[in-house]
């Protein structure tokens, strides 16, 4: 199973970047502008679109504001399995540090997801920090 792990600073307070992060069904404007362009919340399954053109459905399993987690996982093909969580920490300095960690299958996609993610959490960067 490929397993994947980045991070990066933004230099906000940990709250402000919880806050966006916990807001499940509007990340497209709050969390990752650019990055997803259309993101549709129904219960617990969000249907949400890349900027590239991709589409994918993930089921939302947690949102823990105590640990200010977020966990998903994404929904059919191309995936055999996925499960991911980005997690805001306090970095010491009164900014945020974001871990995203996915794990899948089939291992073949690790090189494409881990693309995404880097992308994805340079979208947050610039959304959080308010750079456009």
């Amino acid at each position: 199973m490929a397993s994947i792990r980045r991070e990066i600073q933004v230099a906000v307070p940990p709250a402000q970047a919880w806050d966006a992060l916990r807001d499940v069904g509007r990340i497209h404007e709050r969390l990752v502008r650019g990055f997803v362009t259309r993101c549709e919340l129904e219960g617990d399954v969000r249907a949400i679109t890349f900027a590239n053109g991709m589409s994918v459905r993930e089921r939302i399993i947690d949102v823990d504001d105590a640990e200010r987690r977020v966990v998903w996982s994404a929904l059919g093909d191309p995936f055999a399995h996925h499960n991911a969580s980005v997690q805001a920490f306090e970095s010491g300095d009164g900014g945020t540090r974001l871990v995203w960690i996915a794990d899948l299958l089939p291992d073949a996609l690790e090189e494409k997801v881990a693309g995404l993610i880097e992308q994805g959490l340079g979208a947050m960067k610039q959304t959080l920090e308010g750079v456009d």
